[in-house]
């Protein structure tokens, strides 16, 4: 069982080969996790079946299960589901940090296993759940569905996403637009849980105002600022000459990182500062997931968050 208390490797990921199997391991170290800490009151085991109430069709009941327990159980489908809920990944080329290091998870890989392992436990929960992938443009918007068939879709789309083969460099973001298609496009009431670096070109406002747009339509909205803050926010690399690229423009730029860091620093704290003070006036849910840390920091916010819906 894979313990979520310690950040997962590349290698293990690319040792399994199978992104389904490595969410469920990371939610069942999570659940585990659960029962050794002050969450341990939040319910893991969920049912799939419901109790007969008397005078409805008995179309659905489950005889098989009757045969059992001689109780009268109704099996539950996509429209019982509690929850709908959309995960929404920034695929562009910024989320490839850090490049060509093969040990390291980029924040790419760790939103793809967040939003596998939230997935597995989503369905669980008897959650449907549906995917976006953006860039410049949307590349993907799955509806929001419960059934085995769409959740072997999905982990097949977030797959395509971590192999060795997947090459996204210039691809720039759009993340306002995006955004705003997304709020447009989801017409029922739904969780919308963002995972991106925040990283753009774009104004700042457009991005905000297209956050809002998804609060004015009544979604409940998680942020998962996803970065590398030894590197991006801390700005710890060597007293020696670098070679930056902008991932998205491949424009570069060599300098002395001591020269910069206090200057570096400051700038991300400031935004790092507007981005909290936005989402709080907005009420939409930040969460800084780094990372060199563990998925325990991703599952507990949403399991948090679930038990304020529901």
């Amino acid at each position: 069982m894979y313990r979520t208390d310690y950040p997962l490797k590349l290698d293990q990921i690319h040792e399994f080969d199978n992104l389904e199997l490595v969410a469920k391991l990371v939610v069942e170290g999570f659940i585990t996790g659960l029962h050794k800490s002050p969450f341990h009151g939040f319910s893991v085991e969920f049912a799939e079946h419901r109790i007969y109430n008397a005078g409805e069709s008995t179309r659905h009941i489950d005889w098989k299960l009757y045969g059992r327990t001689e109780k009268l159980f109704v099996k539950k489908f996509e429209e019982e589901t509690n929850l709908r809920s959309y995960i929404v990944i920034d695929t562009s080329s910024s989320m490839l940090f850090p490049y060509h290091d093969n040990k390291k998870i980029s924040k790419l890989v760790f939103s793809v296993v967040s939003a596998a392992a939230l997935i597995h436990l989503l369905r669980r929960q008897r959650d449907a759940v549906g995917l976006t992938l953006f860039s410049n443009q949307i590349d993907l918007q799955t509806p929001s569905r419960l059934s085995p068939v769409h959740a072997r879709y999905l982990f097949s789309e977030l797959q395509k996403l971590i192999n060795p083969d997947f090459n996204a460099l210039k691809r720039t973001t759009s993340a306002a637009k995006s955004l705003h298609l997304i709020a447009e496009n989801t017409h029922k009431r739904s969780l919308i849980i963002l995972f991106s670096d925040m990283i753009s070109s774009e104004n700042p406002d457009e991005i905000f105002t297209a956050l809002q747009h998804l609060r004015h339509n009544k979604h409940e909205v998680i942020l998962f600022n996803v970065t590398d803050k030894q590197l991006e926010q801390k700005f710890l690399f060597g007293n020696r000459p670098f070679r930056f690229i902008d991932m998205e423009t491949t424009a570069e730029l060599k300098l002395n990182p001591n020269n910069v860091r206090e200057e570096y620093t400051q700038a991300m704290k400031k935004f790092i500062t507007e981005l909290k003070l936005r989402c709080g006036q907005y009420n939409i849910d930040l969460v800084e997931a780094d990372i060199n840390e563990s998925f325990t920091e991703v599952l507990q916010p949403y399991l948090l968050k679930r038990s304020k819906l529901y």
